[in-house]
């Protein structure tokens, strides 16, 4: 057996965090070996190290048998090591052709040789199956095509084995499966890839062999084919991972909030038309469809950021069309944002001052017109740390240095501290592993079970189908139909693509 790469007791520590802790891993050529574990499990800070942005304190790597020093990504690149990071490395302003070549140019003496260069570049999107334009700017590309541009770069520079981190976190679903297609054409070309991933629907369908960290240990290593979701969320957490929940009561027939023939200008985005439907106590009602379908133009609607051209929304019999943001949550709005970080959270801030946001003003916290009763403030903060259980030093912490699933649990704290009677969940396990996309949904659940009324708006079909009570399909800013969550897969994909299920 014969192996592309090799780590023997990789040891790497920061101030007050042992990150990876003496690691081994064996990584077979010609194999999509996957890496998955939570978020903070040390995945990113292990393949860190074996591209050379960190240098290890302890352990050794070996490439083919040989062991190396990597101390820099120049020196993985040489040793045939490439790197796709979850934050692309483009230049915007440059074109894909630029970009692909920089700081590998070839020359003639001093002259750059592009024909060359651009040869080279054309036959790797003939080997590869990827196409893009290589003359457009990368500022102009949406983030699917960016990482294609990425995928060049390593291969135009001769790597063979390549690392992958968490590469589909800013992908939808479409560009998802785009990117397992392309890693499996790459493996059938004798690349050797390394995938870090927590979720398990990417590892099952691209890898032949799974390791698994936790707490920056290694826990095991095992072929895809003799594992199960479930065994593998358990070696990443440690213990059993629900992934089916009770959904718990029937809806009741008392509407909580309504959305009446409602459009919107077509101002930044898709205009809805006519959208209609009505939410009831107790139930989950799920907006499934492709991205880019309208779903954020409807969040923004009911939450007040964009404007309603005709038609009306309703909560508890009031209608709030024409309500400021602040006057929709004092009325028992809450909501999930779709980016926890453009707009959920500050992350500069600490995660009480992040869980007063928006509440500011209002008692307890505020005493008198001017002054927030700190020794209040505190102690609020502290109750919903412990309730929401936020994996957090304290209150004073940055919520920057949170994992992914404490940030959401920071966001949804805050908008539950106060009387709701709807809440808009958009996207609320994006970027989440096993652990806490299990708790965010418990979450919505007991809402759902208290007498809410929730709005899920979610990309992730699976999640739509396990958690809601019924189903709408947006399609080009409209509803184009309702489905039970138990409806089959291609029913779905039928609306999903604009088909109406009657034709």
């Amino acid at each position: 057996m014969a192996f592309a790469l090799q780590v023997r007791g990789l040891t790497k520590s920061f101030p007050g965090v042992l990150a990876n802790d003496h690691i081994d891993l064996d990584v077979e050529e010609g194999e999509i070996h996957g890496i998955l574990g939570e978020n903070g499990a040390g995945k990113s800070v292990l393949m860190s190290v074996i591209y050379g942005l960190y240098r290890p304190d302890e352990g050794k790597i070996l490439v083919r048998g040989q062991e190396v020093a990597i101390g820099s990504p120049s020196q993985a690149i040489r040793c045939g090591i490439g790197m796709v990071h979850q934050n692309l490395t483009l230049v915007p302003q440059l074109r894909v052709f630029e970009n692909i070549i920089l700081g590998q140019e070839p020359r003639r003496g001093i002259f750059l040789e592009r024909q060359k260069a651009r040869r080279r570049i054309e036959e790797l999107l003939h080997q590869t199956g990827l196409s893009i334009d290589l003359n457009a700017r990368v500022r102009d590309l949406p983030i699917g095509l960016q990482q294609r541009v990425e995928i060049l770069k390593m291969l135009y520079r001769g790597a063979s084995i390549l690392i992958f981190d968490e590469p589909t976190t800013v992908l939808t679903p479409q560009e998802v499966d785009q990117l397992i297609t392309y890693l499996l054409a790459l493996k059938k070309q004798g690349k050797t890839i390394i995938f870090i991933s927590h979720k398990l629907r990417e590892v099952f369908a691209l890898c032949d062999r799974v390791t698994v960290l936790r707490r920056g240990k290694k826990v095991g290593t095992c072929a895809i084919k003799e594992a199960t979701p479930e065994s593998l969320a358990e070696m990443m957490v440690g213990r059993r991972v629900l992934f089916e929940l009770p959904r718990g009561r029937k809806p009741a027939e008392e509407v909580v909030f309504s959305v009446e023939g409602v459009s919107t200008l077509p101002e930044k985005g898709k205009a809805l038309r006519e959208v209609s439907f009505r939410v009831h106590r107790y139930e989950i009602l799920g907006i499934a469809g492709v991205e880019g379908n309208g779903q954020t133009e409807l969040a923004e609607t009911i939450v007040g950021l964009r404007r309603v051209r005709q038609g009306k929304l309703v909560l508890n019999g009031e209608d709030i069309t024409y309500l400021s943001v602040k006057e929709r949550i004092k009325r028992g709005l809450a909501h999930i944002p779709e980016d926890r970080h453009r707009r959920g959270a500050i992350l500069d801030f600490t995660v009480m001052e992040n869980l007063m946001l928006g509440f500011e003003d209002e008692p307890p916290l505020r005493r008198g017109l001017l002054t927030l009763h700190f020794p209040t403030l505190q102690e609020f903060a502290s109750s919903l740390i412990r309730e929401f259980e936020i994996a957090t030093p304290g209150g004073d912490t940055l919520v920057r240095t949170l994992s992914g699933g404490n940030q959401q649990k920071v966001v949804l704290a805050r908008e539950l501290s106060h009387p709701v009677s709807v809440l808009l969940a958009c996207q609320p396990t994006r970027g989440l592993d096993v652990a806490a996309t299990e708790y965010l949904h418990r979450k919505l659940l007991e809402l759902k079970n208290q007498g809410k009324a929730v709005v899920l708006i979610s990309a992730d079909l699976d999640e739509i189908r396990a958690l809601s009570d019924r189903v709408l399909v947006l399609y080009e800013g409209r509803i184009i139909g309702e489905l039970s969550p138990e409806s089959d897969e291609y029913q779905f994909g039928l609306l999903m693509g604009g088909k109406s299920l009657a034709s």
